[in-house]
């Protein structure tokens, strides 16, 4: 799995979250549950992660749906 996006927006990551399960590209999110040490206040940013196979197609999805900017750089 690769990082694509790491954002402590739950809006922007909801929007991306969507537009990858509609398109059917695996992906998950990680430290989704760090608000239990961080008191809820949103201090730690979670990331989006896509399965190898999918990234070159979710980067272009995201990219084409106008969230280019918050892509992290390719390795």
């Amino acid at each position: 799995m690769q990082e694509m996006v790491r954002t402590n927006d739950l809006v922007l990551l909801g929007a991306i979250e969507a537009l990858l399960t509609s398109a059917d590209i695996g992906h998950m999110v990680a430290d989704a549950h760090m608000s239990v040490l961080e008191g809820s206040i949103g201090v730690f940013p979670r990331r989006l992660l896509v399965v190898d196979e999918d990234v070159l197609r979710a980067r272009r999805l995201l990219t084409e749906a106008g969230f280019g900017a918050a892509l992290r750089d390719a390795d």
